[in-house]
């Protein structure tokens, strides 16, 4: 059993399949997020930083690593849109768009209810983002975990792209974090982040994945 006081002492790197994720490494890696760790994973768009829901110690982690301020927008990583109900208030119309587009590269930005902890929301519109991944690895850890991931695109604070490469990263966080999964290269694009508070829809950012369905009403 992995507990809070190993965490601390353990900088771990996992080599998973892609494909076919290795379920004791995937066991590990829940195992050390329910610990308060915080992880360095792949997804269907790039690598990113993820602990707990709730965790106020990763999650601050997670703002030093990225030099990030108290506007910063966390994305909640749900395994599918079943989830999303409890965690943000999505209308019928907006439902059916989102579901057309997931399990892909996509970041929503939603009213969030009473379920997602304060410091998680946006400070002036009470949103947060929800996405859903499509990716063998993450999809794994989220089915055995039993809940979101709570994450942050991993970008370094000089830089204005993803990090990309497991080896690379190592070097620059593996004293920062407690576990860094190399699920190979990711791409260099983030996700497209989408406010589905506005109608039509409003591109927030336009990374990974087409937007031209958003260019009409819902």
């Amino acid at each position: 059993m992995i507990t809070e006081e190993m965490i601390t002492e353990m900088s771990q790197f996992f080599t998973i399949h892609p494909q076919n994720p290795q379920r004791r490494l995937v066991s590990q890696a829940v195992a050390i997020i329910r610990a308060g760790g915080l992880i360095m994973y792949p997804t269907d768009s790039c690598y990113a930083l993820g602990c707990q829901i709730g965790d106020k110690a990763a999650m601050e982690r997670i703002s030093r690593i990225r030099q990030t301020d108290k506007n910063h927008n966390f994305t909640l990583v749900c395994r599918d849109l079943s989830e999303i109900g409890t965690y943000a208030k999505v209308e019928n119309a907006a439902f059916r768009l989102m579901k057309s587009l997931t399990p892909g590269p996509y970041t929503f930005i939603l009213k969030a209810t009473h379920e997602v902890p304060r410091r998680l929301q946006n400070p002036k519109r009470k949103t947060i983002g929800l996405r859903v991944p499509n990716h063998a690895i993450v999809q794994a850890i989220l089915e055995l975990l039993g809940e979101p991931i709570m994450s942050s695109t991993l970008i370094m604070p000089d830089k204005d792209m993803p990090e990309t490469e497991p080896n690379t990263i190592r070097e620059l966080l593996e004293k920062h974090v407690n576990l860094i999964i190399d699920g190979g290269l990711c791409g260099f694009e983030p996700t497209t982040v989408v406010d589905m508070m506005t109608e039509p829809p409003q591109i927030l950012r336009h990374g990974k994945g087409p937007v031209d369905v958003f260019k009409t009403d819902l």
